[in-house]
Parts: C-alpha cells; sequence; structure tokens
C-alpha cells in the first residue's frame, strides 16, 4: 500500500471540503422551499422567503389534503408510473435488443422508423383524434400509459448499451439451446443493471410528471393524476386572487404563495425517494450509450 503524502492528503481533504460546501449550496434552494411553506402567507410577503420561519403555520397542507382527492390523485400517479416503467422497459428492452442483433433482417430499417419519429410528429390535433376516437382510449387511465410507453431517445441509449455487450455470451447461450427471449431476459438484462436502471429513472420521472396527457383525455376526477390535480389547484388559486385584488376584503390573503410551495414538496417527495436506491446503478449508468454500437 502506497502511503499518501502530506500534499495528497492535502489535496484530497480540500475537494472534500469543497464537495460538501457545493453540496451544501444546492440544497439551499430545496431547504428554504420546505421552510417557507410552512411559513404564514402575510410573513412571506412581508420578509420574503426564509430558511426559518418566525411562525409555523399548516394552512397551505391543510387546505391541499383537506379531502380524498390528493390520495386518489397520489394513487391514480404511483399506479401509473409503476405499471408504466415496468412496461416501458419491458417493451423498450425488447426493441433495443432487437436491432442490436447485427443477424436480425432490417434493422437498419427498423432503427431508421424509430429515428423517423424523433424528427417528425403528426401533431397534436392528429394524436388527440388517434387516440381519442380511433383508439377510443379518452377517460381511460391507460391513456396516461400507452402514448407514452417507449421513449426513442431511450431506446437508443439502450440499444448502444446492448452493442457494447460481447456477443459470445450470446452465441454460447444459443449453441445451448437457448431462443433470444431467453437470451434477453437472463443473460443480457442482468448485465444490462446500470444503464435499466438509469433509463428506468428517466421513464419514472417522464409518467410522474406527467399531466398534458390528463389535460387532454381525463375528464373523469377519480383519475386525475398528482400533477394535474396540483395544476387544477394552482389554477383555482390564481382565480381567488384575481377576485381578491377586485373585491377587496379586509384581512384576507388568500394562501397562494405558500400553496405553490406546498404542492412543490408534495409533488417532488415521493419521487427523491427512488435516488437512494438506484443510486449505486445511476452512477455506473451515466455513461449509457456513450459507446457508439
Amino acid at each position: 500500500m502506497i502511503k499518501e503524502s502530506f500534499s495528497d492528503k492535502l489535496l484530497k481533504t480540500l475537494f472534500y471540503l469543497f464537495l460538501t460546501l457545493f453540496s451544501l449550496y444546492c440544497l439551499l434552494p430545496f431547504i428554504s422551499v420546505l421552510a417557507s411553506s410552512f411559513a404564514t402567507e402575510s410573513e412571506i410577503l412581508r420578509s420574503g422567503y426564509t430558511l426559518f420561519p418566525k411562525t409555523f403555520s399548516f394552512q397551505a397542507y391543510k387546505l391541499i389534503f383537506e379531502d380524498n382527492t390528493i390520495y386518489r390523485a397520489y394513487g391514480v400517479t404511483i399506479f401509473v408510473t409503476m405499471a408504466g416503467t415496468v412496461l416501458s422497459m419491458i417493451f423498450t428492452s425488447a426493441l433495443a435488443y432487437a436491432i442490436s442483433v447485427k443477424s436480425v433482417k432490417y434493422r437498419n430499417a427498423i432503427a431508421f422508423y424509430v429515428y423517423f419519429t424523433m424528427l417528425f410528429h403528426g401533431g397534436l390535433v392528429a394524436s388527440y383524434l388517434l387516440i381519442s376516437k380511433y383508439l377510443d382510449m379518452k377517460d381511460s387511465i391507460w391513456v396516461l400509459i400507452i402514448p407514452s410507453m417507449i421513449s426513442a431517445w431511450n431506446m437508443f441509449l439502450l440499444r448502444n448499451f446492448f452493442a457494447t455487450i460481447d456477443e459470445s455470451l450470446a452465441e454460447s447461450a444459443k449453441m445451448d439451446g437457448a431462443n433470444d427471449a431467453y437470451i434477453l431476459f437472463r443473460i443480457i438484462l442482468p448485465v444490462s443493471l446500470p444503464a435499466l436502471a438509469t433509463i428506468s429513472l428517466f421513464y419514472a420521472l417522464g409518467y410522474w410528471n406527467n399531466w398534458f396527457n390528463a389535460l387532454l383525455y381525463i375528464n373523469d376526477p377519480h383519475k386525475f393524476p398528482l400533477q394535474y390535480l396540483i395544476q387544477r389547484i394552482m389554477n383555482n388559486l390564481d382565480y381567488i386572487n384575481q377576485i381578491a385584488a377586485d373585491v377587496n376584503i379586509p384581512n384576507f390573503i388568500p394562501p397562494a404563495i405558500t400553496v405553490r410551495l406546498a404542492t412543490t414538496i408534495v409533488t417532488i417527495g415521493p419521487i427523491i425517494f427512488l435516488y437512494p436506491f438506484l443510486q449505486k446503478y445511476f452512477v455506473k449508468g451515466l455513461m449509457v450509450g456513450a459507446v457508439k454500437g
């Protein structure tokens, strides 16, 4: 074992100190939002955002959780995120593996077809008519999953990662009588955990933050996802602010800012818990797609 010199130890200490200070600097905005969400509306209007509110208030959170609507929206979003991520990874992995195998006929044509969808799109009207009229998925929970099931960008990232895996693994399995499905699920995917974790995180974030499909296709309040419900709450608060500005009500301050801060915590809180479980794979998966396939 090589003994570190004093200069090396000093340099490492400075690096750790810098990273610690930088991490705290990055956490300050989130801590400020969290602390300010427990402040009163009048205090924020008077003193601005703070790390230590003088008066703690749960008024914003009471307004958000006043009935079971937010809990139902949480259930919808959790189901969409979990089911959508699993289905997206299955179909994306299957397509990526198919066009990464050199023996597959027309794989370049299939890859070009997928790539073409990244450049040209039918437009909002065409998509709306296809999904609502011809596929008849309007007001269905699956309309929040199926249209976003495969991302061409994620598929190409995964394809490039599969292309870096030694072909001898698949060839030896075929010599033992394994089919392509067995090779994909029992050989390729287990050695691709960093890539799968990274792409899964991309899909999960996309499903969790998606609200536009609900705006277009969901009319049933029982099927509103969390993000769309939060947007409706924010729009209602803006309307209340307009009324409060037109009608001068003494001592009435609509909790618009605190509710915005509270909704930020409510919406991003659960998805943050994904990172500790995926961190060990995510660091390795940062180079997904960096090697040309």
